[in-house]
């Protein structure tokens, strides 16, 4: 059983929501919302979390249409993941984060949280579902095509 962590991100254009695993990697925390700023300073950052939680492994939602195709934001976060990767040295994975943002705004309205709350635990929130669904999948290293929704023509 591995001892290191797994860092769980939702990335974003702006922000990026972050989740860390335990060392057993069963479960996921929130970890904060880290507003981007500049290439140099964010690449700094990450290689501090990594450092400070002990991580050996980054999982980046992957942004997919209803269907399970890729989409222009796909498209920036596997970008953003590969630069990751050279920047901290890490193995970056993908994986499916379709409703996770939308299931965090769901949990927090439920809990009562008014709207500027809600925006900012949100992509934190998301990258701590992302994470979950990631650990619970027995944190595959290669990426699974992603499972038709049962209301989909053809499912």
């Amino acid at each position: 059983m591995s001892m290191t962590r797994v860092l769980g991100l939702d990335f974003g254009t702006r922000r990026v929501g972050a989740a860390v695993s335990d060392p057993g990697r069963s479960i996921a925390t929130p970890l904060e919302v880290y507003v981007r700023r500049d290439w140099s300073r964010d690449a700094a950052h990450y290689r501090h979390l990594i450092r400070e939680h002990d991580v050996d492994r980054i999982v980046v939602g992957l942004p997919l249409h209803t269907g399970g195709g890729e989409s222009e934001s796909s498209k920036l976060a596997r970008r953003w993941g590969a630069w990751l990767a050279r920047e901290t040295g890490l193995p970056v994975y993908f994986f499916d984060e379709r409703y996770t943002t939308v299931d965090a705004e769901d949990v927090l309205r439920s809990a009562g949280f008014k709207l500027k709350d809600r925006q900012s635990k949100r992509d934190m929130l998301a990258a701590r579902l992302l994470l979950q669904n990631y650990l619970e999948a027995g944190c595959p290293e290669t990426e699974q095509p992603p499972a038709p929704l049962v209301d989909e023509p053809g499912a």
